[in-house]
């Protein structure tokens, strides 16, 4: 009872310091601003509307903000005022912030910016007031918006000529607006819209000095029932350069091109190489026909908004140019008739080669501690077809001290090398979307890992592939080939028995032999302009990935039968394997987001093989998925490793042939760069064949009964570069040691089970 007391006691001291220190930096006649409230009321009867998109809407546009945490208003207090000097109040008033203070003069420029707002989403006859409370010396803004019926379109017209090419080609692009307009809200937004897309359309065409703001429209609010009938059509003070519909010249390029040269005359006496441009590279960086392949126009075409940026784009994705810059300049071209552009195009190299030195360091959750150094080299043009070809050389150790356990360290030196051209490099015709650049992307590999009286494994990885993107959200990577081979050698005999006894162990660094094909697709309306204004928004990833089939089959393979095949003495393995991962995001408010995730994944091997390679085996349990577990120890099914504290040789990763897992984390910004969440997780991974050592293991009709289940918060550090996470995970179902099936764990659930049971997890990004 005492201690209970002392609590309250406590609480109640810390609300109420805070409730005095809230208002203590306030100066004299200064009242702290509490945020203000809108409240929507038809204009006929005063009576509440509710409009949910509109309210926040105009709640957004409301300035300044209020203090959004309390603690770093009371933290900035404590500093003292401003007058004031010393550390701690310099201190203080870095971490805190200062209190929000507002004028009577902003809430009535709020009042009209409200007004204006809703006069521009067609709400012609509102009326907006404004009332104000004071209650000790916070300061407390009411809004009332009391709306009349909302305007509709009756009928749009789009009004050019049809004489001039201008007018006819803005006739052309817009017949069919009108129809599609008409009965929706009048709104100013959608308008503004429709012009700038029409200026898109038009310098499309040729209209290079168009501009959207030659364009007017004109409103009609006076046929009446609450609708308008608007016209679009050209100003007359557009200028006659506006309406000129352009052609591109000369196009010259200055390939080796520095700020601040003089490039008059130095194109002059250049004629066209065979890709049909005016290349100036005396130092010659780059083959002309590299060009044929990145610019957006050719002598003759129509201007075109869109191949000017697709240029700039694929110059500037390159890698090998620092500066890109695109000029058009008008030129007289009496022998011929129409209006011409030539085109210049500024390129600044980047510096060809580069090294660059990195080191490392972790501490990670199991004990184990180390770092990594690596040195990489970079080539960004290295056959002068602007290929980009990075060498990397690396070394890592890490070392492990636990009581009662095994104490080694781990050991990793390897190189890779990686080649990237920036197109496609196939014998078959190979079509991707021309707005993007297509890479052929070739790999390779060699890791030396070595557990210190334990084993070696040497691994060794090749790769040919293509990535390409078919759209702004949609992507596709293809691994025509993928090779590795892992070898273990040095086993010793302490660590060869417990191979003998544990199946799982043995698979983790068994001779492997992977060679075949695989593809991802992604898409991601993330990735889309204007996603950040969408109110939901999805992202898909799949996955497919097969292995030794084509093999297979020719050699006749079949290990159940005694006819396990090989190449390099090891036998290859047959699988096919898929993945598909599914998320949404959809905006609760301003401030919230409401994050949900689906995964499923599933192998098979058969053939040359009984069980999925290791490295391609379904794992749960980690920071990124089942946060109350750790990581990688759930699975398969009913099926639970355990942790014995008293264990040499201890493996905690499970795999298995079958992955589902299902995800929701409540996300909010708290303030400034720190964000909240709240999360639930589910999964666990299943076998396709049955497995004596590891009992349950198998997917049945009963597989909902064994997802775990794991809940918790955590804090985001969003610094725009990076997302530091921390979280920390409960388990709310998942095996018991003791009746060594499912159970609910909540029952539990007190400070000293939480405290031996929870799993703090510290990451870098979103989990999804």
């Amino acid at each position: 009872m005492g201690k209970s007391f002392q609590i309250f006691i406590c609480i109640c001291l810390i609300v109420f310091l805070a409730s005095c220190s809230a208002t203590k930096g306030l100066e004299k006649g200064q009242q702290l601003y509490m945020g203000a409230t809108i409240h929507l009321h038809k204009q006929s009867d005063s009576s509440k509307v509710v409009n949910d998109e509109l309210s926040e809407e105009l709640q957004g546009l409301l300035r300044p903000e209020p203090n959004s945490f309390a603690p770093k208003l009371w933290i900035y207090n404590w500093g003292g005022p401003s007058s004031k000097k010393g550390f701690f109040r310099n201190l203080f008033h870095k971490i805190g912030s200062p209190p929000v203070v507002t004028s009577y003069g902003a809430i009535e420029k709020n009042r009209e910016i409200l007004q204006n707002r809703l006069e521009n989403r067609g709400y012609f006859r509102d009326t907006v007031t404004v009332d104000t409370t004071v209650k000790g010396k916070r300061l407390y803004v009411q809004f009332d918006a009391y709306l009349d019926s909302q305007y509709h379109i009756r009928n749009s017209v789009y009004q050019f000529d049809t004489v001039t090419a201008l007018g006819k080609t803005a006739s052309r692009l817009t017949r069919r607006w009108g129809a599609r307009d008409k009965g929706q809200a009048y709104s100013l937004d959608q308008i503004l819209g429709q012009r700038t897309r029409l200026d898109a359309w038009l310098k499309q065409r040729g209209f290079y000095y168009f501009n959207p703001d030659y364009l007017i429209t004109l409103a009609d609010t006076t046929i009446g029932s609450h609708q308008v009938d608007l016209t679009m059509k050209l100003k007359y003070s557009t200028p006659k350069d506006a309406k000129k519909q352009f052609r591109v010249n000369d196009i010259i390029v200055f390939a080796d091109y520095t700020v601040g040269t003089d490039t008059t005359f130095k194109y002059i006496n250049h004629d066209p190489s065979d890709s049909g441009y005016i290349i100036i590279d005396s130092a010659k960086i780059v083959k002309p026909i590299v060009f044929s392949r990145l610019l957006g126009f050719k002598k003759g075409d129509l201007y075109n908004l869109n191949n000017h940026n697709l240029a700039l784009n694929r110059l500037t994705t390159l890698g090998m140019y620092k500066f890109v810059k695109l000029r058009f300049e008008e030129t007289d071209t009496t022998q011929r008739p129409g209006y011409w552009l030539n085109a210049f195009y500024y390129l600044t190299p980047a510096q060809k080669k580069s090294i660059r030195f990195e080191t490392s360091g972790y501490a990670k959750s199991n004990s184990a501690n180390g770092g990594e150094m690596s040195l990489n080299w970079t080539n960004r043009n290295i056959f002068r077809g602007a290929e980009i070809f990075t060498a990397r050389l690396y070394g890592g150790l890490e070392k492990q001290v636990n009581t009662g356990n095994y104490s080694g360290a781990i050991r990793r030196v390897g190189t890779e090398l990686s080649l990237t051209l920036p197109r496609v490099l196939s014998p078959f015709q190979f079509h991707t979307n021309p707005d993007f650049l297509p890479q052929t992307v070739i790999k390779a590999s060699y890791e030396f890992y070595t557990r210190t009286d334990q084993y070696t494994l040497n691994s060794l990885n090749l790769s040919y592939g293509y990535n390409w993107h078919q759209s702004q959200t949609k992507s596709h990577q293809l691994n025509v080939l993928s090779f590795t081979f892992v070898r273990p050698t040095n086993i010793s005999p302490g660590f060869q028995l417990a191979l003998d006894t544990n199946i799982v162990l043995f698979r983790s660094i068994e001779r492997q032999f992977i060679i075949g094909s695989n593809y991802n697709y992604n898409y991601s309306s993330l990735n889309a302009s204007g996603s950040a204004r969408k109110k939901n928004n999805i992202y898909f990833n799949a996955n497919f990935d097969v292995s030794g089939n084509l093999l297979g089959i020719l050699t006749g393979a079949n290990v159940n039968k005694g006819k396990e095949k090989t190449i390099f003495n090891s036998p290859f393995s047959q699988y096919i394997r898929g993945e598909f991962d599914f998320r949404d995001y959809l905006k609760l408010t301003r401030k919230t987001t409401l994050a949900t995730r689906a995964l499923f994944g599933l192998g098979y091997a058969w053939g040359n093989s009984t069980s999925m390679p290791f490295v391609k085996s379904f794992f749960v349990g980690g920071p990124n998925d089942v946060r109350a577990y750790s990581s990688r120890s759930l699975g398969p099914g009913g099926y639970y490793a355990g942790n014995p504290k008293n264990a040499v040789y201890f493996l905690g990763d499970q795999p298995g042939d079958m992955k589902i897992e299902m995800n929701a984390e409540l996300r909010r910004n708290l303030f400034s760069i720190v964000d909240g969440a709240l999360f639930v997780d589910a999964g666990n991974t299943w076998l396709v064949r049955n497995d004596p050592t590891r009992p349950g293991g198998k997917f049945s009709n009963q597989f909902y009964k064994q997802l775990a289940i794991g809940t918790g918060a955590g804090l985001r550090f969003n610094m725009n570069v990076l997302v530091l996470r921390i979280d920390v995970g409960l388990p709310m179902r998942g095996p018991d040691t003791e009746s060594n099936d499912f159970q609910w764990k909540m029952k539990k659930w007190n400070w000293s089970w939480i405290q031996s049971n929870w799993i703090w997890n510290i990451a870098i990004g979103y989990p999804f």
